[in-house]
């Protein structure tokens, strides 16, 4: 059977040019045309070969300017690569620039008619779908309004929602997933497994790696636009961790500054601190639902950890992360802001950010908390705390397992007659 993506030795080269070349014709005039030639090119792709079967989801990974979004867009048809074949069998289907042809002065109601008809629907198509459409974005009450009026997370599950109403054969994403609150995205998800469900192919270009590993069937990684490596997810995610933990270790300099931790004393930890450091965790408080300090809460409490942040210089997106880990170094809760839909933003100087845990069901025992602040593309930590922090849960009487949840037992004991036969 035919690969419902095939890409056979594609490569794609542009040219780059000089700050100062003019734009327009007064600047032509006045700055002249020395600078109108370009001076360069790079390779955005080269040589790069890959099939994807039918029902197949593809993960494709790799640090900012990896080739991608580029890889993508060629596959999507926007562009042409400049060596090798693209076959594609089936409907195109594209989560890439969200709300890119939304007009800001039209209602909701007349953008989604006009972006349906872009994405290649019939205007009885989108009649049809409308109600559908807008149920999905759970903007019933705006529909009608200016575009103008909507917040940005609106315009994204608008403009999500006319997307995942085309029914395509091939589904191609760019880290698109992170749209609205956690609900929204849940929901985003569940679309994506109904489409493979229903047999389409799906190629997912993302940063998250964990998302990748857990949603795709396999995953191809790019560097400097070449495939590194192509198969399992566990086995190339796990790769691409790894070469990311090597070169944080390669930035990590030999004696790290002090931090200040929740006892208020100050630590000294160069064998559990790694990170380049143009961005620090120079301070990091555990707490309890009264703001104190803390170093140990009972099962089942809520704790807050909260840090601080330093960047002399300014910082792009940086990723923040907490996790919470046994002794014997098991991960028992793992979270980031990328995966919560939080953007940092440009981050430069002194700020606090923290994270709430409402109730906390762990078993009584020795646990750390490890915070850590990453790059934008995860290539490596700025910042990264490993067993630093401990904290003791007491109370839970369970000697197994690692949750300790309320639970409680239900016997029912009207039993039918024809249920103890």
């Amino acid at each position: 059977m035919d690969a419902a993506i095939s890409v056979q030795n594609v490569s794609k080269t542009f040219r780059t040019y000089n700050p100062e070349k003019p734009n327009t014709i007064a600047e032509l005039v006045v700055k002249g045309a020395a600078h109108l030639r370009a001076e360069d090119q790079f390779w955005a792709l080269r040589d790069v070969s890959f099939d994807i079967g039918h029902g197949r989801m593809l993960g494709v990974i790799g640090k900012n300017g990896a080739g991608k979004s580029t890889l993508l867009r060629l596959i999507g048809g926007v562009g042409r690569p400049d060596d090798g074949r693209i076959q594609i069998n089936g409907r195109i289907g594209a989560l890439l620039d969200l709300g890119a042809g939304f007009h800001p002065d039209l209602t909701g109601r007349e953008n989604v008619f006009i972006s349906g008809v872009i994405s290649g629907l019939l205007y009885q198509e989108i009649e049809e779908r409308f109600d559908s459409i807008v149920a999905f974005a759970e903007l019933e009450a705006f529909i009608d309004n200016p575009l103008r009026t909507y917040s940005t997370g609106m315009q994204l599950r608008l403009a999500f929602a006319i997307a995942a109403h085309i029914d395509p054969d091939v589904l191609l994403i760019d880290e698109v997933l992170a749209v609205g609150d956690l609900a929204f995205q849940r929901k985003c998800l569940d679309r994506i497994a109904q489409f493979r469900k229903n047999g389409c192919t799906i190629l997912l270009v993302s940063h998250d790696v964990n998302q990748v590993q857990e949603l795709c069937d396999e995953v191809l990684w790019l560097r400097q636009g070449q495939i590194v490596a192509h198969g399992e997810p566990e086995v190339v995610v796990g790769q691409y961790v790894a070469e990311m933990s090597d070169e944080t270790k390669r930035r990590t300099p030999a004696v790290t500054p002090t931090i200040r931790a929740t006892s208020g004393e100050l630590l000294q930890i160069n064998k559990n601190r790694f990170g380049s450091l143009e961005m620090e965790i120079t301070a990091v408080s555990l707490q309890n639902d009264r703001a104190e300090p803390i170093t140990e809460i009972e099962s089942g409490a809520g704790v807050k950890i909260v840090m601080e942040l330093a960047a002399a210089t300014a910082v792009q997106s940086p990723i923040v992360g907490l996790s919470i880990s046994r002794e014997d170094g098991t991960v028992c809760f793992d979270t980031h802001t990328q995966a919560d839909g939080l953007p940092l933003g440009t981050w430069e100087g002194k700020k606090e950010i923290a994270l709430q845990i409402e109730r906390l069901d762990l078993k009584q025992g020795h646990y750390f908390v490890d915070v850590g602040v990453y790059e934008a593309n995860w290539s490596h930590a700025y910042d990264y705390h490993w067993h630093v922090y401990p904290l003791l849960v007491t109370t839970g009487e369970r000697e197994k397992g690692v949750l300790s949840p309320p639970t409680r037992w239900l016997v029912n004991t009207a039993v039918s007659a024809h249920k103890q036969r």
